[in-house]
């Protein structure tokens, strides 16, 4: 087994080694290029790890691979873990670089056989392949390491305990075997066929021991067995109709205490008449309700004659199984009789009650004690210890099997828990990637397992990123998983709740899928420019909606009461004075409001062109600058930990998923490279020209106020249009010209 006592230099990288890093999402990752590196993995500080630990089940990797490195078992591999696995792969391989390659199978030659370990797992791993015939290859594969049916199915012991009847050495080992199976139940060998393990042999004959015992107490008093073994047979006679006959002399008894009670005891004559009146059977339930026989005083109970036709064989049978070997061939008993007969029986129904719960009693005692006899129980023990002995050599086998997995499987583990290169390299998808989204015409790649949804976003919302929950389920199979996309381009107009698009999962398998949950953050840069917009745009258009259906109720109103209005038009009172002012004033307000704007407008347009792209830039900024800065900080702080950490992850650094990197993350829709476009929508709405001619007039108005401020169109038109250079450059500098001083106020001795 791994160890898991070297703990990992945490003040350090090394004293001695030299790593090479690479920066990616923000901060420096080290690379793992030779065997080397792994070798002194230990020695590299755990500050620098991109991970500290991961869940076992849940990734896109295998679960016993992440199984056999969790030594604690306790769901998650962590660093001291990780790095066990590898120093310990890494001495069983000649070249322990070999461990970053992720080839699929091992090459026996590749094994280090220069250590007893070594040799003890290329023994194994040749006698795997010897057993699956493969005696000549070059290479042992998951595929043959956990074939386990197949490997042990030619040998008769392979260390796991459990010996089947194919293992036994002779005929009446191989009965044995097969009774314990059929009163215990088999446990499966490691060949897949039915056996037994030390626990269920003594288990059996444990039980077995203690049903021999009961019975020899059976057998040692008589009174327990007064008619030998068909005492079972007369024991189940005389109870099947113990209650019947109990019941008979109870009525014999009311009979003989008062005749009056005879006719009632015996039935009325009515209920035959009821009976008479149905179509029936010896066993009709009726007829059984009925007394054994014709009640009288005291009298005997008749077994044969004279009996009612529905207990007729029940009797019959009491009479040859029980009275006529203890009672002298009687052909009827009396109350007495009867009494003496319980009695007889009272010591078997004692030992019966004391029957201990056991699963041999099918065999049958002659059975039991046959088993008993023999040296069946040693011979047993001796098989099982056989095949223990070989543990040692089915370990092997085991290691084998661990060994190819990390061959294969720990490479790749490391470059998606030391770093995050298959991330951030964009070549393959890193193991906590689940699959692709696609949905409102994008492709999101950042999609990872969620068990619980609240509780995961109650964590990963601390990311910055846009994410959406999702469940996926497959009509046609009924699997189901819920997963969280993060969106990292384009923006969130139409994500909503209830959405639905298609999730492929790692092995191409698609899901329907439907949002269930949002974490609203932004987006992209472009999003958060358009967002102050956007709101209000969506601000007008609700209240344009409420004022419509407010002014549609006053309408469906006014309608309703101009037939009252008119026909009581010398009762209608007059308007309000002061309801006509106050129109008047709140009107002029508006209209004093909208002059004010419309002022300021012609004073920046008479500023000149330059000052109205100022101004409108300016108005942008005021507008979408702190949406945009927000956004601006947000994205930078994008971060991929939360989201990993809400899934039981342990990350060790801030893993930023900036703009250009989430641009690669979540693609959006665009034409193929040389496709063709008809740009002629037969169904598009018809658009009025006003837009445009007032576009090119406010364009034509900009240009000739740009012109005019030089003089060219004066210059142009021979003074006709616009303004002289002259003039311009005269009211320039009258600008500039201050006026002259006042003659008293100077200080010059003339004034003096």
């Amino acid at each position: 087994m791994p160890d898991l006592t070297t703990p990992a230099n945490s003040n350090s990288t090394s004293s001695n080694r030299a790593w090479r890093f690479f920066r990616a999402g923000g901060f420096d990752q080290v690379r793992l290029e030779n065997g080397a590196d792994l070798m002194a993995l230990d020695q590299l500080d755990q500050k620098l790890w991109v991970a500290l630990a991961c869940p076992v089940n849940g990734l896109e990797f295998e679960a016993k691979t992440l199984g056999l490195i969790d030594a604690d078992k306790d769901g998650r591999v962590r660093a001291p873990e990780l790095i066990a696995a590898v120093k310990w792969a890494a001495r069983l391989l000649k070249n322990p670089g070999d461990l970053l390659k992720g080839a699929p199978a091992l090459p026996l030659a590749a094994i280090n056989d220069t250590t007893p370990e070594g040799q003890a797992v290329l023994n194994a791993a040749r006698s795997i392949l010897a057993n699956l015939g493969k005696k000549d290859a070059a290479v042992i594969s998951i595929e043959d390491t956990t074939d386990t049916s197949r490997i042990f199915a030619q040998t008769r012991f392979n260390g796991d305990g459990i010996i089947t009847a194919d293992g036994a050495d002779d005929d009446a080992t191989k009965a044995a075997i097969a009774d314990l199976i059929a009163c215990l139940g088999a446990e499966a060998d490691r060949s897949g066929k039915p056996g037994v393990s030390q626990a269920k042999v003594d288990r059996f004959f444990a039980e077995a021991e203690a049903y021999a015992q009961w019975w020899q107490a059976a057998r040692s008093d008589t009174a327990i067995l007064p008619l030998g073994d068909a005492t079972a047979a007369a024991m189940a006679a005389l109870e099947a109709v113990q209650a019947k006959v109990n019941d008979y002399f109870t009525r014999s008894r009311l009979a003989a205490f008062d005749l009056r009670a005879v006719n009632a005891l015996n039935r009325e004559e009515k209920e035959y008449l009821t009976l008479a009146a149905k179509e029936l059977t010896i066993t009709h339930a009726d007829i059984a309700g009925f007394p054994l026989a014709r009640i009288e005083a005291n009298r005997p109970l008749p077994l044969l004659d004279g009996v009612n036709p529905a207990w007729a064989g029940a009797l019959a049978t009491l009479h040859d199984a029980v009275v006529k070997p203890l009672l002298n061939d009687g052909r009827e008993i009396t109350e007495a009789d009867w009494a003496a007969l319980l009695a007889k029986f009272a010591p078997y129904q004692a030992w019966l009650a004391g029957k201990p719960a056991t699963a041999v009693d099918k065999l049958g005692p002659a059975r039991v004690a046959e088993l008993l006899a023999g040296g069946v129980k040693n011979d047993l023990a001796a098989l099982i210890a056989r095949d223990k002995a070989e543990e040692a050599n089915v370990n092997a086998i085991a290691t084998v099997d661990q060994l190819v997995r990390y061959h294969r499987d720990l490479g790749r583990l490391l470059r998606n828990f030391v770093s995050f290169q298959d991330f951030y390299s964009r070549k393959e998808k890193a193991i906590f990637q689940a699959g692709t989204l696609f949905l409102d015409q994008r492709s999101c790649e950042l999609c990872l397992k969620v068990t619980d949804a609240a509780r995961h976003a109650a964590m990963a919302g601390l990311a910055g990123a846009y994410l959406a929950y999702v469940d996926c389920v497959r009509a046609a199979t009924g699997e189901k998983m819920s997963i969280v996309a993060v969106f990292s381009q384009g923006d969130d107009e139409n994500l909503m709740v209830g959405r639905n698009g298609i999730f492929y999962d790692r092995q191409g398998r698609d899901y329907d899928a439907t949002i269930t949950k949002i974490v609203a953050n932004p987006i992209s840069l472009r999003q958060a420019f358009w967002s102050p917009y956007k709101k209000l745009v969506r601000f007008i258009e609700e209240q344009i909606s409420k004022r419509a259906a407010a002014a549609d109720a006053d309408a469906t109103s006014s309608l309703a009461n101009v037939a009252t209005i008119t026909a009581n038009a010398d009762k209608t009172k007059k308007i309000d004075v002061g309801t006509v002012a106050a129109l008047g004033v709140a009107f002029g307000s508006i209209g004093t409001f909208v002059g004010l704007i419309f002022a300021k407008v012609l004073d920046v347009v008479q500023m000149g062109p330059l000052a109205i792209v100022g101004a409108l830039l300016g108005a942008m900024a005021m507008i979408s600058g702190p949406s945009l800065i927000l956004a601006f900080i947000k994205l930078r702080k994008r971060n991929l930990g939360p989201i990993l950490d809400a899934n039981g992850w342990a990350v060790n650094a801030k893993a930023k998923i900036n703009v250009p990197f989430g641009t690669s993350l979540t693609a959006i829709a665009t034409l193929p490279p040389g496709s063709q476009r008809d740009l002629v929508d037969p169904f598009a709405e018809k658009k009025s020209p006003w837009p445009k001619i007032i576009a090119v007039a406010v364009l034509l108005y900009l240009v000739y106020s740009l012109l005019n401020s030089m003089g060219y169109i004066a210059e142009w038109t021979n003074g006709r249009l616009g303004t002289p250079k002259t003039t311009l450059v005269s009211k320039d500098k009258s600008k500039d010209t201050k006026p002259p001083a006042d003659a008293s106020s100077t200080n010059t001795p003339a004034a003096k």
